[in-house]
């Protein structure tokens, strides 16, 4: 038995379900109930039940893009926050190879750059790159952070929820999954932008999120709600598809019955007819001299076997004897 619902917002020590639950992380097993070992929100898969942080540190991970700021310029490497406990550094030939160039005239304490998660040791350093399409230095603008787990959630389902974002106030946005936003737009716009970011923070185990900042976006920028009319005619087109899949299922299927009567009523399917009776007449009268024609037969047997009484006998049964007599 189950306690709690997806996305239900629990704390430390809640009963989340029996122990026909699988325990992941985030929680915990006590006499036979799966419990929360944190404050987050629920999240089911099947039988298995965890339970998501609302605020947390990054992990870094082999391959993640992330926003970092320097920290240190050392000899040969950049010392890079990366909005983690774990450390993150820049190696110079990451940047120039194995040219020599001072690195605080490349990158300096302070800058705030784009990068992505090149390896990550046994102790969770992360070492960086910048190999990738927008990888280097930001210039200008600003930095929202968020918890990392909420990152999903304002990037939205195939990125809707941040490109309405980009869409409406016309701001550059860059997302890191460490948790770090980069913003740039008019200064008013990145202000909004900034709002926008924590709100979804804020409220992003809620249904019906999507709606409501949009509806947030378009009464700060235009005054006024957004037209509803979008969202009926894109309505309209999922309830119309399939009627028009099936009616040209309809028409190929009259196409189909329409050749096959044509070649039913066409010249060569009546001689083919024809021919086909003509084929069952001579396979009958195959069939018929193929039979023995029993008095030929009876005949044949009279002349080889005539006995002094001009009778033929078949069979040794009185009873079931089949006698003929010449007269």
């Amino acid at each position: 038995m189950i306690y709690v619902e997806n996305k239900d917002l629990v704390i430390p020590g809640q009963i989340l379900a029996d122990d026909e639950y699988y325990s992941g992380r985030g929680t915990f097993k006590d006499n036979g109930k799966v419990c929360s070992s944190l404050m987050g929100l629920v999240s089911l898969r099947n039988k298995k039940i965890r339970v998501i942080p609302l605020k947390s540190k990054y992990v870094p991970k082999k391959g993640d893009v992330v926003i970092g700021k320097i920290n240190d310029v050392r000899f040969s490497m950049w010392d890079v926050d990366i909005n983690s406990p774990y450390s993150g550094i820049l190696p110079a030939f990451e940047v120039f190879g194995r040219e020599k160039k001072e690195l605080n005239k490349v990158f300096d304490v302070g800058d705030v750059l784009f990068l992505r998660v090149v390896d990550v040791d046994e102790i969770k350093k992360a070492k960086l790159g910048l190999k990738g399409r927008g990888m280097g230095k930001f210039k200008g603008g600003i930095i929202v952070d968020i918890a990392p787990t909420k990152v999903p959630r304002l990037i939205g389902k195939k990125g809707s929820m941040i490109n309405m974002i980009k869409d409406k106030t016309n701001c550059k946005i860059v997302v890191g999954q460490n948790g770090l936003v980069w913003v740039k737009g008019d200064e008013d716009m990145e202000q909004l932008t900034k709002n926008i970011i924590h709100l979804i923070e804020a409220e992003a185990h809620t249904s019906g999120l999507t709606n409501k900042i949009k509806n947030k976006l378009y009464l700060a920028i235009d005054g006024e709600l957004p037209p509803e009319e979008v969202s009926e005619e894109e309505e309209e087109f999922v309830l119309e598809k399939p009627k028009l899949q099936n009616f040209k299922e309809e028409l190929e299927q009259e196409e189909r019955e329409a050749e096959e009567k044509e070649a039913a009523e066409s010249p060569e399917a009546e001689d083919a007819d024809e021919a086909a009776e003509v084929e069952e007449t001579e396979e009958d009268n195959a069939e018929k001299d193929e039979k023995p024609n029993i008095a030929e037969v009876i005949e044949e047997l009279r002349k080889k076997n005539k006995n002094k009484d001009n009778t033929i006998s078949l069979g040794d049964n009185s009873n079931n004897s089949l006698i003929l007599n010449n007269k």
